[in-house]
């Protein structure tokens, strides 16, 4: 099999990620060497691979799923939102410039090239390309300058189906709605829909699935089930996943202490790389949740700072909110504090950043001796070393540098512990396993919890599982054939075009 398939969405969240990765792992099972790829990508979860280029952390995912190492090619262009209007263009895994909404259209038809190269040199080198669009391609304020859906599937002349989310209810008006919004040319190459996060009986939506087929033309694919626990790495902060409490998802849900151990982690405005908190929400007994009260923090064993992509300006939020003196009082008392990348300089005695925010010299919250300098180089690598008698492995993704002011402080992997208080720029520490359940044992035993982790829990044995579920789900759900048609011969010709008055605007 060899071939090129685009999976657009009706909406952000409907679903494309997983359904690449369900993809993926259903044709490498085949033997079929496949590679994921996402032209442009807006997120706060990124990832760095082995050459030290800045990755989006669905594509991550799905490279997973495909059994192969992400490299740039699969998220040639990646925006990283700096505030309300503004993002950092990372090409090809490096900052390149900031940019507004504005700003940024005059960037758009050379980063389509980027894209299309990136994706030549993916289909050279696979079997086969999984796609995937970003929120909509019905964004008809944006097509112009679209690189990610219809621009690219136009480019290089891809086979598109387009997935909907039957769970927020309007998924066959969202389909027809899509499809009619598109111009003829863009209407061409929607080869067919797929309806995502089924709940209940599927014969109910025979009917709908006849009735969107007559008025379109188009087949409904496939039906996929919702599944509990199955997000993939969320994109943004929309998609904050929600960890069910004591749900555990190693070999043993059994408790292994008395007590439940609570995790409160702090959710900035622009927090980043939130999925570092993926692997305690795996743990048994280990309630975690996403906070911005500083009330939910006095009920907490462990506070995590996270990372964030404003750090000057997500520690102002902080001290607006009541929550920096809430963090303080905490470390006063020798409660556990974790702070991660912006989380950790956030902590600094001071932090001079002439890049990011531009502000200048500011305070930090003066927990850990430490000094923060911003540069202009962005710093990406893959550190490992050890802490808590345990091997470690993470990423680094940052622009501030932290320096330790007192050589005499206890240090922890590339930052520093005080008492309760730890602080690191490594992001991903979390998913090594040995190093997590010492790491939680200590957080129990300051707190006063009669709190073990679970032994066998493992974090990669369970994305492992995940990901063959999503495999499995495709094989079970979808009309393979079909897809592996789509795939080969590309967009079917001759399909109809829906007829609107839009129609004469391109």
């Amino acid at each position: 099999m060899r071939g090129t398939l685009l999976v657009a969405g009706t909406a952000s969240d409907a679903g494309k990620s997983v359904l690449v990765a369900g993809l993926c792992r259903w044709l490498a099972r085949q033997g079929v060497k496949v590679a994921p790829f996402k032209a442009q990508n807006m997120s706060l979860n990124s990832f760095v691979t082995m050459d030290g280029a800045e990755i989006g952390r669905a594509q991550v995912m799905q490279a997973a799923a495909a059994g192969i190492e992400p490299t740039a090619d699969m998220n040639p262009v990646l925006l990283k939102p700096g505030s309300d209007r503004r993002s950092q263009v990372v090409v090809l895994g490096h900052p390149e410039t900031e940019a507004d909404a504005m700003g940024y259209r005059a960037h758009a038809p050379r980063l389509r090239q980027v894209a299309v190269d990136s994706l030549n040199r993916l289909r050279d080198a696979y079997d086969v390309v999984i796609c995937e669009g970003a929120g909509s391609p019905a964004e008809i304020n944006l097509r112009a300058t679209d690189v990610a859906n219809m621009g690219l599937a136009r480019a290089a002349g891809l086979p598109v189906i387009l997935a909907g989310d039957i769970d927020r209810g309007g998924v066959f008006a969202a389909m027809y709605g899509t499809l009619a919004l598109l111009s003829p040319a863009d209407q061409a190459l929607i080869c067919g829909f797929v309806i995502n996060k089924f709940r209940g009986a599927p014969e109910l939506l025979d009917s709908g699935l006849t009735m969107l087929h007559e008025l379109t033309g188009r087949p409904v694919l496939g039906v996929l089930p919702w599944r509990d626990g199955l997000h993939g790495d969320a994109e943004d902060s929309l998609g904050l996943p929600s960890y069910p409490s004591t749900a555990g998802g190693g070999a043993t849900d059994a408790p292994f202490g008395n007590d439940l151990l609570r995790v409160a982690v702090v959710r900035f405005p622009r927090i980043s790389n939130f999925t570092d908190g993926d692997a305690l929400g795996l743990e048994p007994d280990l309630d975690v949740v996403f906070v911005s009260d500083p009330r939910a923090l006095s009920d907490a064993d462990l506070v995590v700072l996270p990372g964030t992509r404003a750090t000057v300006a997500d520690l102002a939020w902080l001290r607006d909110r009541g929550l920096a003196a809430a963090v303080t009082r905490r470390v006063q008392a020798g409660r556990p504090v974790l702070g991660i990348c912006g989380g950790y300089q956030m902590l600094a005695s001071q932090i001079d950043d002439p890049v990011e925010s531009r502000r200048g010299t500011v305070d930090g919250l003066g927990l850990l001796p430490v000094r923060v300098r911003f540069g202009a180089e962005k710093i990406l690598r893959r550190p490992h070393g050890t802490a808590l008698g345990a091997p470690v492995t993470g990423y680094e993704i940052h622009h501030g540098v932290a320096e330790l002011t007192d050589p005499a402080v206890e240090p922890f992997l590339d930052g520093c512990r005080r008492g309760a208080l730890w602080g690191t720029s490594w992001h991903g520490v979390l998913e090594n396993d040995e190093f997590r359940r010492a790491f939680l044992a200590a957080v129990a035993a300051l707190a006063g919890r009669d709190f073990r982790p679970a032994p066998d829990t493992s974090f990669a044995a369970v994305r492992e599982a995940r990901l063959d579920l999503l495999g499995d789900l495709v094989a079970g759900h979808l009309d393979t054939e079909a897809l592996s048609r789509l795939i080969e011969d590309g967009p079917v010709p001759g399909l109809p075009v829906l007829t609107t008055s839009l129609n004469s605007y391109r």
